[in-house]
């Protein structure tokens, strides 16, 4: 009897001494993981902003879905130019005389495709869509529109993802604490995001510890 007494206790001690690890050590696991797919999420939705950027300078507005954003990339080109002062002479009908006028001048010097200026010779922007980590393949949620800001029509985009997605694999008590997240070292509400639809931003809401080189 006393051999068995010592036995659970010696299981009892080795389940509560697991279990005061995994209070300990899950929660740093979990950290690991969540910079390592959420740098990876980050990195994909910079450019994501880069390509409706472009968009936005050689169309005036943003792609309103992936495959229309996709296309541009394919297709477009940027324009090169150079801006130059010049002058000239021109009678002036008030003071009667020949009077110097300054004008700007702007010179088309070239074309570069869109897609060589941001992407060099990679074709990984073909799929910006996917979510890296994705246990189910997810894609990005974007949307497009115009707004009216302060009297002016301006187009706005937003990409996200949620987090859940990301962090399919991890305790569910952790992924909920981690959409709760208000700190200006985290990456704030339940989703990852660029961009506004209420307002003129291509902000983020990651911190800035996600654009350094180092990050992970």
């Amino acid at each position: 009897m006393k051999t068995v007494i010592q036995i659970a206790l010696w299981l009892l001690s080795i389940f509560f001494g697991y279990q005061i690890y995994q209070s300990v050590m899950g929660p740093i696991k979990f950290d690991k993981i969540k910079k390592e797919r959420y740098s990876a999420a980050i990195e994909k939705l910079k450019d994501i902003r880069d390509a409706q950027e472009a968009h936005r300078t050689v169309t005036g507005k943003f792609a309103k879905d992936f495959p229309s954003l996709i296309k541009f990339i394919d297709t477009a080109q940027y324009t090169l130019t150079q801006q130059r002062d010049s002058s000239y002479m021109e009678y002036d009908k008030v003071y009667k005389i020949d009077m110097e006028r300054e004008v700007k001048i702007i010179d088309t010097l070239g074309f570069v495709p869109v897609k060589d200026s941001l992407f060099g010779g990679s074709d990984s922007y073909k799929n910006l869509a996917s979510v890296p980590y994705a246990q189910n393949n997810e894609k990005f949620d974007m949307s497009a529109k115009t707004i009216n800001a302060n009297g002016f029509t301006a187009p706005v985009f937003e990409v996200k993802v949620d987090k859940s997605v990301l962090l399919y694999d991890q305790p569910e008590d952790l992924v909920a604490n981690e959409k709760a997240a208000i700190s200006v070292e985290e990456v704030n509400g339940p989703e990852i995001k660029v961009g506004s639809l209420t307002k003129v931003s291509t902000s983020a809401n990651w911190p800035p510890y996600y654009d350094t080189k180092d990050n992970k």
